[in-house]
């Protein structure tokens, strides 16, 4: 693989093609095919069919196809689609096949960049910086800690619930190594909500810091699949019933040996966001994560090992693996963190002056609050890239950070289930408030009620297409829930849950999910599109907006809004009817929000997203009492 690594490092798409066809000729293992091949492959899927193990190969992963484009860079949206090809290994660890490679190229003196591979900060001042070497020798001592001392076998589950502090990439990596399955919770559980997550998921080990410990021993005595407990505390305190991680790491044995994972072994279990109902636990594979987010870094993050890469997201969610993990190591680049107690718009830019970060991925609520502030008094002239993701980013807020940075918001779409679904990719003209088209390696339509396909321009549910060919890059199945499993599919397509329209020009525009459209008088609105408009008068800070029951039209649209401290104190008639106006004059006047109720501030799920469904059940039930 090494050779064909460095027969690889090209200048141009033109010697790409040209070199891949004689690579094809020495090398069974490159996954890539002669431009005959490419005429007889369908765009957009990848040839694994589904189960993976049907039709795994015995190349080598897609770390050949990524190295070598990387000198060129995406950019030619439809020539990318047409010439990706992902096939899948029989064996593959992201582990020993892509960071232990990374270390290795960084031994030889040709990574081609001389980045951490971790680089982490706090707010006291320590400063954290570790090469892919040290990263490969850290995480072989911590996978002998799970092995040796948690008593864990491959397969068996791993819980961990920890903050954004270095150990937590060692145990994501030793977790790889000895074939156990990591469940990533946030820290902002209850007793209960850990419980639960223990309870329904089977863990064998939980993995926790000193002050979310007390919550595991409160219920643990009903959780009997729990056979170890280890304690990383930065206090130094230990716990009865607890391993001592830092006593444990001091003697642990260097020496460890990768299992061979299968690419449909499963890999991880993310608990979904919950927005509505129950937290759902989606399976994904070694494949389906470890390499499906080859895609994410380098298509929708645009890494290359030279970059130094900053994700503000939470440890416990998926975001995490796609932006703080998979993708940018996938690539080479440097993973950068700064652990701090909660968000700070001032404290954040304060950062980003400070330090060379070159690609920058934050939730939109970061960039609204970021953008409030006076952007020119920063040099942010290190920043290239910046991208977004979690819920759609409204316009005005992405036209003020260009404004302020020179850099533009790159959306992404995608979910736990998936990688990357669609994005704004560099290479693709910008259209602002766009989702922007599918990723390589994915179809994406707009199908109705029935699985079919809907012309341009129709309002329908999202769908990636599984038939014929599965693309890489897909949840397996929801844990101990075939009936919820099965319904996410609907004939050739899985269906994310939510709605879009797709354009002339096949850029996708987001409505909402599908239990967040409004109907009103004959209407269908999204809440998206009354939000955006919203966010653009100086009075709204944020807003959620939801249906309402109306004895007239049946349902309305209703805002809830959190307003600017400078509008705080203006009399709230006066401003209501000012910001219905304001929507009146800027959007189709039947989506104005006939009710508007102002806040402090909007509920929102753990992983920071607004929780519609919580103001549009207050609303309705108000209505039942």
């Amino acid at each position: 693989m090494a050779a064909i690594l460095k027969q690889c490092r090209l200048l141009h798409i033109g010697q790409f093609r040209q070199s891949i066809r004689q690579l094809h000729l020495n090398s069974r293992k490159l996954v890539w095919a002669s431009n005959k091949t490419l005429r007889n492959y369908t765009p957009c899927c990848t040839r694994t069919s589904h189960p993976l193990k049907v039709a795994v190969t015995q190349y080598q992963p897609v770390r050949t196809f990524l190295s070598a484009l990387s000198a060129t860079g995406f950019n030619d949206y439809e020539l990318g689609r047409r010439q990706f090809q992902l096939d899948v290994p029989e064996h593959f660890n992201f582990a020993s096949d892509v960071l232990d490679e990374w270390a290795q190229k960084e031994q030889a003196g040709t990574r081609g960049s001389k980045t951490p591979a971790l680089w982490w900060i706090d707010d006291h001042g320590s400063e954290i910086k570790w090469s892919f070497t040290d990263l490969q020798d850290k995480s072989k001592k911590v996978a002998n800690i799970l092995t040796n001392d948690c008593g864990l076998s491959r397969d068996e589950s791993v819980t961990v619930i920890l903050h954004r502090i270095p150990e937590w990439w060692l145990v994501n990596i030793a977790c790889l190594r000895t074939g156990t399955i990591l469940i990533p919770g946030t820290t902002q559980l209850t007793a209960r909500d850990i419980r639960y997550r223990l309870q329904s998921s089977e863990t064998a080990c939980i993995i926790t810091d000193e002050h979310t410990a007390p919550l595991v021993d409160e219920y643990i005595s009903e959780c009997p699949s729990v056979k170890s407990k280890l304690l990383i505390s930065s206090s130094g305190e230990s716990r009865p019933g607890w391993l001592d991680y830092h006593e444990l790491y001091e003697k642990a044995d260097s020496q460890h040996k990768c299992v061979k994972t299968r690419s449909d072994e499963s890999m991880t279990m993310f608990f979904t966001s919950g927005t509505t109902g129950k937290a759902k636990l989606a399976v994904h594979t070694h494949a389906s994560y470890g390499l499906g987010h080859f895609i994410t870094g380098k298509y929708w993050l645009d890494l290359t090992p030279t970059d130094i890469h900053w994700n503000m997201s939470d440890t416990g969610w998926a975001k995490s693996a796609y932006s703080n993990f998979f993708g940018p190591w996938a690539q080479g680049a440097c993973v950068f963190i700064s652990y701090t107690a909660r968000f700070d718009p001032v404290h954040t830019l304060e950062l980003l002056h400070k330090y060379p970060v070159s690609t920058l991925c934050a939730p939109p609520t970061a960039y609204r609050m970021m953008v409030l502030e006076d952007l020119s008094k920063y040099n942010l002239k290190s920043i290239r890239h910046t991208v977004s993701a979690g819920e759609p980013l409204n316009p005005e807020v992405m036209e003020s950070w260009k404004a302020g940075t020179g850099s533009m918001i790159h959306e992404g779409y995608g979910q736990t289930e998936t990688v990357l679904l669609t994005g704004m990719f560099r290479c693709l003209e910008p259209r602002s408030g766009s989702m922007g088209k599918a990723a390589p390696g994915f179809d994406i339509s707009i199908v109705d009620e029935d699985g079919n396909e809907l012309p341009h321009g129709q309002e329908g549910d999202i769908g990636v297409r599984v038939k014929p060919h599965r693309p890489v890059g897909l949840f397996s199945h929801y844990v101990n829930d075939p009936e919820r499993t099965a319904r996410a599919y609907r004939g050739d397509f899985y269906l994310t849950g939510d709605r879009a329209v797709a354009d002339d020009d096949g850029y996708l525009w987001f409505v909402g999910r599908g239990d967040d459209i409004i109907n009103t008088s004959g209407y269908r609105i999204g809440p998206f599109e009354v939000e955006s408009a919203l966010i653009e008068h100086p009075a709204v800070a944020e807003s959620a907006v939801v249906s309402s029951p109306d004895p007239k039209r049946g349902e309305v649209v209703k805002a809830f809004i959190v307003l600017t401290a400078d509008y705080k104190s203006e009399d709230k008639e006066q401003l209501t009817q000012e910001i219905q106006n304001h929507v009146k004059s800027i959007t189709a006047p039947y989506k104005y929000p006939r009710k508007i109720e102002f806040m402090e501030s909007l509920p929102k799920t753990v992983s920071g997203k607004i929780r519609r469904v919580e103001l549009r059940n207050q609303e309705w039930n108000q209505k039942v009492g």
